[in-house]
């Protein structure tokens, strides 16, 4: 029986070892990322769009959209190009270059060159007044980015395991035993979205949304004295692994949810009316 455990033990940890010095070949798989924010848009027309998305039969008006820079945050510097990619998928809004200062430094520049240099032809229509005005601004805010607001762990340590392999298989069950560890963490991100009228600076609407993940590990260690037997020596082996969700994926499913709940406040949109007219005074009169 001691001869079978042996030679068990010795077939694991060869197999552990050997797994661990393979070399390991990486995959690309494309369209894999599991994002809320999917697929692609052209004009009204959208391929691969979230099913979820909330759509408008007709544009409200035209947009800009400011680039949402951040800092703080380590794994997402703009949330940009993903919030473009849901309105325009979603047909609620026709979207222009205006608010994302690298778009329209960029354009300019090339306007510009286009427009004065002299070399381009005659009738490449270079002339003012083609550009399209935007309507509203969609102002994305990060509130709490991706903060750990709970969390729970469990570990078993490599002594205790030991100690029962031992009693219940012998000092080869014991030696086999290891540290056994396991660890969730629950991270929550909120934003905000507000929608301005860029030509009264009145505000049209604003929006919450949030997301929450789960990033989980585990580790194992053993075999810590599995070639001590008999006075052979020692080895250790180990293993672990995690899922973790990126941070620029919880922020973007974050204002997908708070896009979809601004677009169906606006579907729902009645204009505030002020007594005497906006901007005359108001109703809160302050007293002599």
């Amino acid at each position: 029986m001691t001869k079978t455990i042996i030679s068990f033990s010795s077939a694991l940890l060869a197999a552990a070892l050997l797994s661990a010095c393979a070399p390991q070949q990486s995959t690309v798989q494309m369209g894999a990322g599991n994002n809320l924010v999917s697929g692609s848009a052209g004009g009204s027309a959208s391929v691969d769009a979230n099913k979820s998305l909330i759509r408008c039969a007709k544009p409200l008006g035209t947009l800009a959209v400011d680039d949402g820079r951040y800092q703080g945050t380590q794994g997402v510097t703009t949330v940009d190009p993903l919030l473009r990619l849901a309105v325009q998928q979603s047909n609620c809004f026709v979207i222009t270059g205006i608010g994302n200062r690298r778009t329209s430094d960029l354009l300019d520049r090339i306007t510009r060159e286009q427009r004065e240099s002299g070399e381009y032809r005659a009738n490449s229509k270079q002339h003012k007044g083609q550009r399209v005005a935007a309507d509203y601004l969609l102002d994305p805010q990060v509130v709490v980015g991706n903060e750990t607001t709970a969390g729970d762990s469990m570990s078993a340590g490599g002594g205790l395991l030991g100690a029962i392999g031992t009693a219940a298989g012998g000092p080869l069950v014991g030696a086999l035993a290891g540290a056994v560890s396991k660890a969730s963490e629950t991270k929550t991100t909120i934003v905000a979205l507000t929608l301005t009228d860029i030509r009264t600076t009145v505000q049209i609407g604003i929006s919450e949304g949030s997301s929450t993940t789960t990033n989980l590990g585990s580790s194992f260690g053993g075999w810590g004295g599995l070639l001590g037997v008999g006075g052979a020596g020692a080895m250790g082996a180990g293993m672990g692994s995690f899922t973790r969700t990126p941070e620029g994926q919880s922020i973007a499913a974050a204002f997908f949810d708070a896009y979809n709940g601004m677009v169906q406040s606006l579907k729902n949109y009645k204009a505030q009316e002020v007594e005497g007219g906006l901007g005359a005074g108001g109703t809160l009169k302050v007293g002599d």
